[in-house]
């Protein structure tokens, strides 16, 4: 698996109480199992102070893709106060956020419901009036440094993150990239379509998208240029810390940061992600 991946070691953008490792300081916490699953963990046994920064992980997948269609597997995800994942996209040959960036698996602290975000330079709208079985939060993709929100929905079920998503053993997120649209489906992990099973994936035959975002109101093709898949766990920062005490967490986040106990659920636990083009 981690073969298709590069290790991330740069500054968090998201201003986390992070350091993202590679080479000897990842093997504890990237690593595949004896049964084939892939995990990826923040550090859960160093001693870091109050406001420091753990050890965790971001990778990115060595190919770019400009269109395709995306099947994740995943049987657990990082969850808990100061915990904030993310599985998502990013555009390159361009600026953040001109080439695009796709959230198709985020949240914080104890969310329950999974939100699925772009982000996009100036001229990209979410159409209002597409069909999704989700909530709409916002339409507005166009995004910067003041005012990143994007635009998103919110999956209305509390398996689709955190807590309840690993106690199901999880499910699918399945997301396809088109010139038409940017399409997003959820399948908890007792309702897998056959056809994925069968690795031959039908999208058409599995009914309303989680989350749809047409070109009815933005150029797709201009606007998301060829992507890279990436996981990643970073703590506090932008939106896991400013949204700390409103989630019902103890204490502060930075205080968080030096309990390594919180953080023996901050692990990505996946079974494949495999890429149909």
């Amino acid at each position: 698996f981690y073969s298709g991946w590069d290790f991330f070691t740069g500054s968090d953008p998201t201003h986390g109480n992070v350091n993202f490792v590679s080479g000897d300081a990842a093997s504890k916490l990237a690593y595949v199992q004896d049964d084939g699953t892939v995990v990826l963990a923040v550090d859960d046994f160093s001693n870091v102070p109050a406001g420091g920064n753990r050890n965790s992980i971001r990778i990115s997948t060595k190919k770019s893709y400009t269109r395709g269609l995306f099947i994740a597997d995943i049987y657990a995800m990082p969850h808990g106060c100061g915990v904030w994942p993310a599985y998502w996209s990013l555009g390159n040959g361009a600026d953040w956020p001109n080439a695009g960036e796709i959230d198709i698996i985020e949240g914080v602290n104890n969310n329950m419901q999974n939100q699925v975000t772009l982000h996009s330079g100036p001229g990209c709208v979410l159409d209002k009036t597409a069909n999704a079985v989700s909530n709409l939060l916002g339409t507005t993709c166009e995004s910067s440094n003041g005012n990143n929100a994007g635009c998103a929905w919110q999956q209305k079920g509390n398996n689709t993150f955190g807590h309840l998503f690993n106690m199901q053993a999880g499910g699918i997120f399945a997301h396809s990239v088109e010139s038409d649209a940017i399409s997003v489906w959820f399948f908890d992990r007792d309702n897998i379509p056959a056809d994925i099973t069968a690795q031959q994936p039908d999208p058409s035959s599995w009914g309303t998208p989680t989350a749809l975002f047409p070109n009815t109101q933005c150029d797709i093709s201009s606007h998301f240029l060829a992507q890279n898949l990436i996981f990643d766990i970073t703590l506090c920062g932008d939106w896991a810390g400013a949204a700390y005490e409103s989630s019902g967490c103890p204490g502060t986040c930075a205080s968080a940061i030096a309990d390594a106990s919180n953080f023996a659920v901050a692990k990505w636990m996946i079974n494949s992600v495999t890429v149909y083009q």
